[in-house]
């Protein structure tokens, strides 16, 4: 909640936005990303990482592929900076059972969602 808790102003935002975009080769306003580069390190890198691939163990989505949950286009990913995401993915141990579990954890990596490759 970079915006909602005063940590970024509203230019910062939209030029944090279009490096972001940028990261993943979507099209993107080039000097406003070159303004974005500093932002991100300063207040983004910490949980996406130096090249924005994200974290795994903190939950933070790689900002590099073209897989985007909430949406890729400037309004969502500006309310996304914003506002910020808190979702957590609720417990289903005590509704689905382990092979059901297992099955759609596979279903799911198969969509792209997994966790990167270490090759």
């Amino acid at each position: 909640a970079l915006g909602k808790d005063g940590a970024l102003e509203h230019a910062q935002l939209k030029d944090v936005v279009e490096y972001v975009r940028s990261l993943s080769g979507l099209e993107h306003d080039a000097d406003s990303a070159a303004r974005g580069a500093p932002v991100f390190v300063d207040t983004c890198e910490s949980c996406h990482g130096e090249k924005g691939t994200g974290s795994f163990e903190t939950g933070a989505p790689n900002l590099t592929d073209q897989v985007w949950l909430f949406g890729s286009d400037r309004a969502t990913l500006w309310q996304t900076v914003f506002y910020g995401r808190t979702g957590v993915m609720p417990n289903w141990e005590e509704r689905l059972d382990p092979p059901t579990i297992k099955a759609l954890a596979i279903y799911v990596h198969g969509l792209g969602g997994g966790m990167p490759s270490k090759n």
